[in-house]
């Protein structure tokens, strides 16, 4: 989602009256009518050249019987069509006048218009508006004093994406330049991994979370700047996958909030970082284990029971949501795995109810979640062209076919659109965005189709069509011929906030075979090209590529393997 900033009401300096004379803003205990009035603009979707929004005016004074909001924009923006007000535009210089049916505006009371337009280069934000004359301030989503329904997010924008440059981590850069044709990519923006507690300081002389920070604030310049950092660290992380396994036990709770998160959320509020805007992805891989990996599933790990009956992994996500959602520049992004994982009936609606848990936990809030992330660290394509979900082939649906299992969704895009939906309707905020990891999702090359399968079977059509050439959806480790997907971008389609690389291209899912090492990670089968499989691939070959090192260390030959077969090609 492509949303902007909404306000602060009694925190701000008011100018009120025609004369622009400056005025303090309201104590507290004054109430919001002290506020002439005040503007929300939401960007509502945003694309290469166009942008939708909404505009809420809500009127402190005198009541009208007409009206008239006008603001100037920074850049190139055209209003182009709108709806709920009479729109005129002269130069940079919007008016925005009432129509005949809407014209009354009593005392805190609000209207809401609408209109589309167009851009280039950047779709810079107006941060003046007026009423009748009078200047409002804009709501910047901070507390309302006199609200106590108002939970209160700082400074935060709606998409922290939109207008904003990516933090480049000069770490992955220079492993990036080092290899044959790297720098093509090398100055793309990927995730900043905190996997364990010695992440936080830095591991073998590596950078830190502050050091990381400082190069942010560096490369931001006086422009806005995202930085992506991966909270990961749960006690018995990744309960069903041995390769990313994690440093704490299953019931080292108390640790990971004193030693891990608590530090974590000591730096961001740092007020020297105030200024940047920080993405938090929030636990990769833990809750969705919760729904489809516990008994009675025949897909059920002994260690993911573990983790449901001691309720360590809500709890920890709670804990991360509420302790790092207390700092007003920070935008948590809960995981909410992926459609070849959750997309089906049986799983859709319980995980969401249980993001919602979680959210709720430890003293957390709906309204510490700022969206959510899909295709985290995975392979499944962002948009399948040449088939839908609701087509069929001589009158077999493909839901039939082996690769869709009767799952609802065939992509990311579809799926994350899908699951927001569903957050919402459960009391998740109506403003809330997805992320799409696309690193790795690209699927090009010379075994990318060009168009749909032969109509032969429900099978040959689906697989003769689709992107995403794994053996099976299940299949998440190291997988033989991906590609690199799309480069990141803020607010691609509908509801979606950015497509992104939170998994930084070259590192790796897992050893292909068993390496002794101090970062608590096993061996999973997984990673090894040769296995054949087990219930969560329906005991399918793994697709792993062979040779590969321990999680998270660098894979040469996957880097390659990943650009060689970029889509969009390099």
């Amino acid at each position: 989602m492509s949303r902007t900033r909404t306000a602060l009401l009694a925190a701000l300096a008011l100018v009120a009256g025609t004369a622009g004379a400056a005025v303090a803003a309201a104590p507290p205990d004054a109430g919001v009518a002290a506020v002439p009035c005040t503007v929300e603009y939401k960007v509502q979707n945003q694309w290469d050249t166009g942008f939708t929004t909404s505009v809420t005016v809500t009127n402190n004074s005198a009541a009208k019987t007409s009206w008239a909001v006008k603001w100037s924009y920074a850049g190139n923006q055209k209003v182009t069509s709108g709806w709920n007000a009479k729109l005129s535009q002269s130069g940079t210089a919007v008016t925005a006048a009432n129509e005949s049916y809407n014209g009354a505006l009593g005392t805190g009371s609000s209207v809401s218009f609408g209109f589309n337009g167009t851009y280039s280069g950047t779709n810079a934000l107006p941060t003046t508006f007026t009423l009748d004359g009078v200047t409002c301030n804009v709501d910047d989503g901070g507390t309302d004093p006199t609200d106590p329904t108002d939970p209160g997010t700082g400074s935060r924008v709606d998409n922290p994406y939109a207008g904003a440059k990516v933090y480049v981590n000069p770490e992955w850069k220079a492993k990036a330049t080092a290899e044959t044709g790297g720098s093509r990519i090398a100055n793309q923006p990927t995730g900043v991994w905190l996997d364990r507690i010695a992440a936080i300081n830095g591991v073998n002389g590596g950078m830190g979370l502050r050091a990381h920070l400082d190069a942010a604030l560096a490369q931001k310049g006086s422009d806005e700047l995202v930085v992506q950092l991966v909270i990961y660290n749960l006690p018995g992380r990744d309960c069903a996958a041995l390769a990313s396994n994690g440093e704490l036990g299953p019931t080292e709770i108390d640790k990971y909030k004193t030693q891990y998160i608590d530090p974590i959320a000591a730096i961001l509020a740092d007020t020297k970082y105030a200024g940047l805007r920080i993405v938090t992805t929030v636990e990769i891989d833990s809750l969705p284990n919760l729904v489809t990996n516990v008994s009675p599933r025949a897909t059920a790990t002994a260690n993911c029971d573990t983790m449901k009956a001691n309720g360590n992994y809500v709890k920890g996500v709670g804990y991360a949501l509420n302790k790092l959602g207390d700092v007003p520049n920070v935008y948590n992004y809960v995981d909410a795995g992926h459609h070849g994982w959750l997309g089906w009936d049986d799983n859709f609606a319980p995980s969401a109810a249980l993001f919602k848990e979680a959210a709720s936990a430890e003293g957390a809030t709906v309204a510490d979640v700022h969206g959510f992330i899909v295709n985290t660290a995975n392979y499944s394509a962002t948009k399948e062209a040449n088939f839908t979900i609701n087509d069929s082939v001589n009158g077999t649906s493909v839901r039939l076919s082996k690769w869709i299992d009767w799952n609802r969704y065939v992509d990311e895009q579809s799926y994350a659109q899908a699951m927001r939906t569903q957050l919402v309707s459960i009391g998740f905020p109506s403003g809330i965005g997805m992320l799409i990891d696309t690193s790795r999702n690209g699927w090009g090359g010379t075994a990318r189709p060009t168009g749909p399968g032969a109509t032969t079977t429900v099978d040959t059509y689906v697989d003769g069509g689709r992107y995403d050439r794994r053996i099976h959806l299940g299949n998440w480790c190291n997988q033989s011929g991906a590609g690199l997907g799309e480069r990141p971008q803020a607010a691609p389609a509908t509801g979606i906030d950015a497509y992104v690389w939170m998994k930084p291209p070259g590192e790796s899912d897992g050893s292909s075979t068993a390496i002794p090492n101090d970062e608590g990670k096993g061996f999973d089968r997984m990673c090894d090209p040769t296995y054949t499989g087990n219930p969560r691939n329906n005991n399918n070959m793994s697709g792993a590529l062979a040779n590969a090192p321990l999680s998270g260390h660098w894979f040469s030959a996957q880097f390659q393997e990943l650009m060689k077969n970029a889509y969009p090609a390099l």
